[in-house]
This record gives structure tokens, sequence and C-alpha cells, in this order.
């Protein structure tokens, strides 16, 4: 399966997606006072082991940002640019990848907050009988991944950095719980994803690299929060105040990692050993970190992605660099924390 192609659908899905925009004026009327106010934000979440988790465990949003309050559920960040580009939902988190790829495509909207620089819990697992025991093992191998992902981006990095090509692997873009399918019937050997999915395959498999590795090579993913430009120009006050909630349950997972994991554990359903485990496997950044990482670091990787989509084919061109730099922005961190 050609990853120029699978790139190619995604893309033409959000752009005819970004269409509904037109279409949906109506609709979002019902969700704006007379002033164009939002009554409703819709917050999409990938259920990402950082803050986001605690906020909605502890309701914060509905507690903080004084307005109703939808949560909308999402298995990748390309679903995320499709639903952002149509206008359905207003701020979420996904991957840098996939950030990287939206606003290379013109999807309208701003990097406000770093949810999380991701470690090793997003990780190349092979399972424990097929031999592998190094990335540059994997020649002749089917290896699963969420295209247009961090896992995806940082899975093709992996393997360049070995010297492998693509055709020297079969890689398939499976949705994570796919993979745990396609991993049971043995139609893959390896895969590069994240939990809860990652925790099943580590059942019966081994990891050979992962992200904190990568990021020490200079390939560096995180998961970030972005807002629509232009429900961020009509409400920044909503976009500040989720900001805050942010830096509350950044505030417990930094410094109560006992109610963090319990209160991860039950939103998604897992262990608490399992939860404070995994809380150990990202970086959660402070308001001075957000504001430096924002400020230098985040541009700089969302370019060096798209670049890398480009030697991909995945798109034509990469925007300049200050065309990132305009795309995130820190006064939403800068407002929080007056």
């Amino acid at each position: 399966m050609k990853i120029r192609r699978i790139f190619a659908v995604t893309i033409s899905a959000v752009f005819v997606l970004g269409l509904l925009v037109l279409t949906s004026c109506g609709e979002k009327s019902e969700n704006t006072d007379e002033n164009g106010k939002a009554k409703v934000v819709n917050i999409g979440t990938m259920n990402l082991v950082n803050g986001d988790l605690i906020a909605q465990y502890e309701k914060l949003y509905e507690k903080e940002l004084g307005v109703d309050v939808n949560i909308v559920n999402f298995d990748s960040g390309k679903d995320v640019n499709t639903a952002l580009a149509s206008g359905s939902i207003d701020i979420s988190e996904l991957g840098s990848s996939p950030s990287a790829l939206g606003i290379s495509n013109n999807v309208d909207y701003e990097v406000f907050w770093i949810g999380d620089v991701i470690g090793s819990a997003e990780s190349l697992v092979v399972k424990n009988d097929s031999g592998v025991e190094t990335v540059a093992d994997l020649k002749g191998k089917k290896i699963g991944t969420p295209f247009a992902s961090t896992a995806h981006y940082s899975l093709l990095n992996a393997l360049k950095l070995e010297g492998i090509s693509e055709s020297d692997v079969t890689l398939l873009d499976l949705q994570p719980d796919d993979i745990y399918a396609a991993w049971q019937r043995g139609d893959i050997d390896a895969a590069y994803v994240w939990y809860p999915v990652l925790g099943n395959l580590l059942k019966d498999g081994k990891v050979i690299t992962h992200s904190e590795e990568l990021a020490d090579k200079g390939v560096i993913t995180a998961n970030l929060n972005v807002v629509r430009t232009e429900f961020a120009e009509k409400n920044p006050d909503i976009v500040t105040n989720y900001v805050k909630v942010q830096i509350k349950a950044n505030d417990i997972l930094k410094n109560d990692a006992d109610k963090a994991a319990d209160e991860i554990s039950k939103i998604l359903e897992i262990s608490k050993e399992d939860a404070t485990d995994q809380i150990t496997q990202f970086k959660y950044l402070t308001s001075d970190e957000q504001i430096d990482y924002l400020s230098d670091k985040i541009p700089t990787t969302l370019k060096s992605t798209a670049d890398f989509l480009v030697e991909q084919g995945s798109i034509k061109t990469a925007p300049d660099l200050d065309v990132f730099k305009g795309k995130v922005t820190t006064k939403f961190i800068e407002e929080a924390v007056k």
C-alpha cells in the first residue's frame, strides 16, 4: 500500500469536508448569540494521557469555560483535521504530524497549547517470536500504524535512520483498534502505536524503539492543542479559560501523580498501575516551558515535519518557517497566567 496514495485521500477528505463550512452556517447560528459569541464549544479529544483527561474527569471544561460544552472523541489526528476544516469542532488536541499536515493544507487553526511532548508512550513493537531485535531487522516485514499520525512520522524516521526504504517493508494504514485486530490475526509483524492499544500489544510483544529515543536523535513529536482561528478571534475568553483548565490539570499531573493516575485510570478504564506507568512516558510542560517551546521548538518541529511529508510525496510543498511561526501563538497562555 503506497503512502502517497493514502495521504492524497486524507488531504482530499479534509478539503471536501472543509467546504461543509459554507453550508453549516445555519446550524452554527443556533450556537452563537446576537454578537456572534459562542454559546456552545465543541472540544475534540483523542483521550491522550495528558491534562485533557484530568479536565474531563473533573468536568473542568463545564465548570470553567462559561458556555455549554460538547466533547467529541476521535481516533486519529487526520479525523480531527477533517472536523476542524468542516467547523464541526472548535478546539482539539492532535499530534504534531497531523498539525503540520493541516497547516500545510490551509486548515485555518492556531496551535496554542502543548498537551505533552511524546516519550516512550508511542513505541515500535514487534511480536516476541518475530525474530526481530532491532529496527534494521524489519526488512520484509508488515508494519501497521495510523497514517498521518505522530506514530507514522516517527516510524518513517526510525526506518530512515537505519537506511531502510519504504520498498523494504510493507506499511499498512490502520487505526489503533484495527492494529490490535491485525496483530491478533497475525496479519502484521510490527506496529508503531500508542496506548491503550500499545499495552495490549506488549502482552506478547516487545519494544525495539520509541519516540523518546527518536527525540534524542532530533525527531521530536508532541501532542498539541489547536483552535479554529475564527473561533479564537470571536471567543478569546473561552480559549484563555481553556488554557487555565490545562494549567490546573497539569499541576495535578506534575504534583499529585497518585490522584492523576486514579482519575486517568477511571477515564480510560485501565488499571491505576498502567495509568501511573503511562504518565511517566510523557513530558508535561510548565507555563514558562510552554511559551519557550511554542516560541521556538514547535514551529521548527512543524516545519521539519512538513518537509519530511514533502519527501514522502504526501504534500507537494511545505510552507516557510514563518508560516508555521504565524500559526503558533503564546497569547492565550500569557493571558491565562496574568
